[in-house]
């Protein structure tokens, strides 16, 4: 029969493999960035398991040793405990020549299922769970280790660094998080419903302001309302009245010669006191801010940092300019559908399953809205009319049609050469269209 204290040395094993399998997997697993956030809070332990992972060597060696140990004691022990009790339950249906060998198979096909399942499986699937929770409990006793078995870690740890320096790899862990690395765990979060879509959009939005220009989020040359200096009072109050805009730009006979703003409040303080308006005369109108047009939104959020503005010309290479952007126009561009109404939705759904999009939107947010990485050189134009007109190769006009990335693309309405709408259709593949009776 079985020796009961070989059976329990066993099962102490299979417990001391499993520390040690958890222990792996947990401090392999964790995340620097919350073990950070942890010790920042004062956990130690949490610091020490950051000290284990940047000298990667020590650790898994110590731990290789004492696994490979365990493996062996394992086997040893599993024999001597279950060979007897197959020996006395097999005696009377295996014959005496192989009885020995089968006893010894099944013992160690029993011992290695225990080993692989409560000592490997089992554990390492709980502590994949909840890594740094885990690596916290199991850092401590695995210093001790390490200390007891120092010089046996000594020369492993030599080895194993001569070794992958031999081979080009870093000897240390490199924890570095990228932009594509958050925006996973966003979309991971999303598809779990831990993040909301329009969450998930104004955090991909704040990272694409280091690669979208200012024409993405300006309001365009065609759209901008000016005054000029020698504009009558009556024009001026009729702009005002029609145009609720914050700012005015003030030019000199047109709108490449811009001398400055003005501050609508300011024209309204002169309507109150009855006081005549008046361009040329000192303090009614600001310096205006210039940029180029080949900023990002990013830097152009830094130069409203640095100059204390809200406000940007924007001018071409030509010195023309281009349009003009705010900073709520850049908060618009992150904030996306979260604050903006249905009258300024530039890409509308219909019922048909197309788009009407208009000729002005930026092509990021088209991409955005069809699901498409990128349309072809994208890079070489801005907008949807930018788009169209590079594609055809012409001025389009009504009915011109683009086909690309499984849309197509067609000119709804033309204003003066100027795209004022596009339909945007899913070409229907094979799989799509309904089958025929």
């Amino acid at each position: 029969m079985t020796s009961l204290p070989q059976v329990f040395a066993l099962f102490g094993l299979v417990l001391l493999s499993a520390f040690f399998s958890a222990a792996e997997i947990s401090l392999a697993a964790a995340s620097k960035t919350r073990l950070q956030s942890l010790a920042d809070e004062g956990d130690r332990r949490a610091g020490l398991v950051m000290e284990l992972q940047n000298h990667p060597g020590q650790f898994f060696s110590a731990l290789q040793v004492v696994i490979n140990a365990v493996a062996l004691l394992g086997g040893i022990v599993g024999d001597a405990a279950f060979s007897p009790f197959f020996s006395w339950a097999l005696g009377s249906v295996v014959p005496e020549a192989n009885l020995k060998h089968v006893s010894f198979a099944l013992s160690f096909l029993l011992a290695t299922s225990l080993f692989v399942i409560f000592a490997d499986l089992l554990p390492k699937r709980l502590a994949i769970g909840r890594p740094e929770a885990i690596a916290m409990r199991v850092v401590r006793p695995m210093r001790i280790i390490i200390r007891v078995l120092r010089p046996i870690v000594f020369v492993l740890e030599r080895l194993s660094d001569a070794c992958i320096r031999s081979l080009g790899m870093p000897t240390k862990r490199q924890e570095t998080i990228t932009s594509e690395d958050i925006l996973a765990s966003v979309g991971a979060g999303t598809a779990a419903g831990v993040i909301a879509p329009q969450e998930e959009a104004v955090i991909q939005n704040v990272f694409e302001l280091e690669s979208r220009l200012v024409p993405s989020a300006m309001t365009p040359r065609e759209n901008i309302v000016y005054f000029t200096l020698d504009e009558s009072e009556d024009s001026i109050r009729a702009k005002i009245a029609t145009v609720p805009y914050n700012r005015f730009l003030v030019c000199d006979k047109d709108l490449d010669h811009v001398v400055g703003f003005v501050d609508s409040k300011h024209l309204l303080r002169c309507v109150l006191e009855e006081k005549p308006i008046n361009f040329r005369e000192t303090g009614l109108v600001q310096p205006c801010q210039f940029i180029p047009d080949s900023l990002t939104l990013s830097e152009v959020l830094d130069v409203f940092q640095r100059t204390h503005g809200d406000f940007a010309v924007i001018l071409n290479e030509y010195a023309l300019v281009v349009g003009i952007i705010t900073i709520n126009d850049v908060m618009s561009t992150v904030m996306a559908d979260l604050v903006t109404t249905s009258d300024e939705l530039q890409i509308i759904p219909r019922e048909d399953g197309t788009w009407l999009v208009d000729g002005s939107t930026p092509i990021d947010d088209l991409e955005h809205a069809l699901g498409i990485d990128e349309l072809p050189e994208d890079s070489a134009y801005e907008t949807v009319a930018g788009f169209m007109m590079y594609m055809l190769r012409k001025i389009p006009k009504r009915t011109d049609k683009v086909t690309t990335n499984g849309f197509a693309f067609e000119v709804l309405d033309v204003d003066n050469n100027r795209i004022d709408q596009v339909l945007v259709t899913r070409i229907k593949t094979v799989q799509d269209a309904p089958a025929e009776d």
